[in-house]
């Protein structure tokens, strides 16, 4: 089985520490880079490469879905599935049209994003 590359993208600290920890204990998965806001998630997917990112909405600098735009833009190969405390079908559809392949609202249980990631 491919490691599939990873990077969290979230303006809190203490949910990129508890996502990195709870998805370094999955085989195949490992975490190669963080970010917390837009900026310096385009900085760390040009060293890093990642497979794919899990993106959060709202960040200062540059929100989730601009990230998303460019991110896609200048890595199409890049997935990107969001991972947001905003559950309305606006934010959605919204990210969705962004380049996103995937939306899970922060609610979700632990199996269903290891699931989306695999998927």
């Amino acid at each position: 089985m491919d490691t599939i590359k990873l990077m969290l993208v979230d303006d809190h600290d203490v949910v990129r520490t508890g996502l990195r920890s709870f998805l370094e204990t999955q085989p195949g998965l490992k975490v190669v880079a963080e970010a917390n806001n837009g900026v310096e998630a385009l900085e760390q997917a040009k060293k890093t490469q990642p497979g794919i990112v899990l993106m959060d909405i709202t960040m200062p600098d540059m929100d989730g879905m601009e990230t998303t735009r460019q991110l896609k833009n200048l890595y199409p190969e890049c997935q990107v599935l969001v991972l947001t405390v905003h559950s309305d079908k606006q934010y959605f559809m919204q990210m969705l049209a962004a380049g996103a392949s995937g939306y899970l609202t922060k609610q979700a249980a632990a199996d269903e994003l290891v699931a989306a990631i695999r998927a």
